[in-house]
């Protein structure tokens, strides 16, 4: 019991974010009217993967500092459960500009396209996409552990440019943007208001525990396949 407290956090958490996601006033905000909802799913599934993405490049320093194939497990394990997390967020963000930009605002297509927000993460998670690539493409395992830290590292790196700088230094109909709302995307406090804050802030930890509850079933599968070269 005393092990899966944080699992029982977690579950609790993701109820509660669902019930009041749902259920609980929000503000009425010119364009995102109810859809500002998809906060406590969207940008918290961001932070969970920023969070889960932050663990991966831990482990995979830690691995180039001991060489330790445990460490290379952690992180090829975390940053699958990172890029799945991205896609989830990627995936409820299209559907929110669909009933805000296109729907409320006339954007076209071509526009939406073309939104350095979604160019910018469409790049990134691709670039995690190239590292299951590249340690698939690769039969020996020291290499293969070798390699995979070094580029997770540089791939990490380029999350922030990607998903950060970059969409908020050009013309951008994400909040953020330069030609957007002003400051940070969904930190806003003259958007963010308690109400928000109330099931924002618990979201943000529970689909992070999630994340952390996903990867740990998937290292331990993993360590259970590879028991006798771990033994070695």
């Amino acid at each position: 019991m005393r092990k899966s407290w944080w699992k029982i956090l977690s579950f609790l958490l993701l109820v509660y974010t669902i019930v009041g996601g749902f259920l609980m006033a929000v503000p009425t905000l010119p364009i995102l009217n109810e859809t500002i909802r998809n906060l406590y799913f969207h940008v918290c599934m961001w932070f969970a993967m920023m969070i889960i993405f932050g663990v991966s490049f831990v482990y995979s320093i830690k691995y180039l500092r001991g060489f330790n194939i445990r460490n290379d497990i952690f992180a090829h394990q975390f940053a699958a459960v990172g890029s799945f997390l991205g896609i989830l967020g990627y995936a409820t963000g299209t559907i929110w500009a669909n009933y805000t930009w296109i729907s409320d605002q006339g954007q076209s297509l071509t526009t939406i396209l073309k939104e350095p927000k979604l160019i910018g993460t469409g790049i990134a998670l691709l670039i995690y996409g190239a590292y299951f690539v590249l340690r698939g493409s690769m039969t020996d395992i020291d290499k293969k552990a070798r390699i995979s830290a070094v580029y997770n590292i540089f791939a990490f790196a380029m999350l922030f440019p990607c998903i950060w700088i970059i969409p908020r230094l050009v013309g951008s109909l994400h909040p953020g943007g330069e030609g957007g709302a002003n400051g940070n995307p969904a930190l806003n406090f003259k958007d963010v208001d308690s109400r928000l804050r109330m099931v924002f802030y618990p979201a943000v930890i529970g689909w992070t525990l999630l994340g952390v509850w996903i990867a740990t079933l998937k290292i331990r599968i993993q360590l259970l396949k590879d028991k006798s070269l771990l033994h070695e």
